[in-house]
């Protein structure tokens, strides 16, 4: 039998996990600690892979995907460089992006 999986919605991206998937999202605004527990509802389609799936409109009632917040961290730098030729100009900085790692524990 094929694993259950979902499609939610969070930080303005779509996320298709199964139970035991680890995934990175967009940092949520609250004030969050590794080890919290959080509940994902902006659930977009279920499918446990025999039956029919679940489509939302926009979203499922009742669907929720909870997951446990293994780490928060950010991504590597990336170097972002504005050049103008035959002006002298020149800037140079760097953008680490934060991110969540999550793992999923349920999807119901």
């Amino acid at each position: 039998m094929k694993p259950i999986y979902a499609v939610f919605a969070t930080g303005g991206k779509q996320y298709r996990v199964a139970v035991g998937d680890k995934v990175k999202i967009e940092k949520l605004d609250d004030d969050h600690k590794e080890g919290d527990k959080l509940i994902f509802d902006k659930v977009l389609l279920v499918d446990d892979g025999a039956t029919e799936a679940t489509i939302g409109t926009p979203f499922i009632k009742g669907a929720e995907v909870k997951a446990t917040l293994s780490k928060i961290a950010r991504y590597k730098t990336i170097d972002v460089i504005k050049y103008k030729q035959k002006s002298r100009y020149f800037k140079k900085y760097g953008h680490r992006q934060p991110y969540f790692e999550i793992k999923i524990d349920s999807i119901t």
